[in-house]
């Protein structure tokens, strides 16, 4: 049986756009029941496409070893997401420590929203049980279990030379470009958000921007001087007048379109 992230549309908001399906366009009910109740959360969708993922890979390997894509809380067992591990570490080539942990982390947040009266999944020599205080900082210690995670390699920060930063620079031509890059740099703004933003989002009169984050959650950041010229430089002077709401666009062809990543 063969399984895939399908994205449907015209769905109600309490339903998530990813829907992990078989071949027969049936679909995986626990699979599905998690990522509704992340979008019930208010979860991103590039969140909720990346959980689908992990437990489509999660999936596929349960039903090669158990030849079925139901889970009963009988099947689960104290081994289960170590040899999920293993299997991942013996696949050639080796996925990446953080992609292991992700997919592992998603699928044990699946399996508890799936069995809530279950016990916790404990591998011996793995896990060990600590006192864990309130998140409020008061009130009896509690027992709780070390996630199930592989070891990840720490990251060496390499700083760019003084001629790398002068070829980053030297590289942008527009007022576009360099408003964009300014928008993350001085601002903070990730890519997507960046990508989203539409031309009315601006507000040079009161120089700030609003930005859509995360969960569609909408906040208003004051914009630097420098912002407010290369933005202001680019409305005037390079933004086409007829191109939609996007803010930052590119010519392809007859028509405009929303920058996309390929043209950052």
């Amino acid at each position: 049986m063969r399984y895939r992230v399908a994205q449907q549309h015209g769905l109600s908001n309490a339903h998530s756009p990813f829907r992990v399906v078989d071949q027969s366009g049936r679909e995986v009910e626990w699979v599905n029941r998690y990522l509704d109740q992340q979008r019930v959360r208010g979860v991103a969708g590039s969140s909720l496409c990346s959980y689908a993922h992990d437990l489509l890979h999660f999936l596929r390997w349960w039903a090669a070893v158990h030849k079925t894509s139901a889970i009963t809380k009988q099947n689960l067992s104290e081994s289960t997401f170590l040899d999920y591990i293993r299997f991942q570490v013996n696949q050639n080539p080796t996925p990446a420590a953080e992609s292991v942990n992700r997919r592992v982390g998603t699928a044990e947040r699946a399996m508890r929203c799936e069995f809530p009266e279950a016990e916790p999944l404990f591998a011996a020599g793995f896990q060990t049980w600590y006192w864990r205080q309130s998140r409020l900082g008061y009130g009896r210690l509690r027992p709780a279990l070390t996630q199930l995670r592989v070891k990840t390699p720490k990251r060496v920060i390499v700083p760019l030379s003084v001629d790398e930063v002068a070829r980053f620079w030297a590289s942008f031509r527009t007022s576009r470009d360099f408003a964009v890059v300014g928008l993350m740099l001085l601002h903070g703004l990730r890519s997507c958000e960046v990508l989203s933003l539409n031309h009315e989002d601006v507000q040079f009169s009161d120089s700030q921007i609003r930005v859509q984050g995360k969960g569609k959650r909408v906040r208003v950041l004051p914009l630097a001087r420098e912002s407010v010229e290369l933005l202001n430089h680019y409305m005037r002077l390079e933004r086409p007048t007829r191109c939609g709401q996007a803010l930052f666009v590119y010519s392809f062809g007859c028509g405009y379109f929303r920058t996309t990543a390929n043209y950052i």
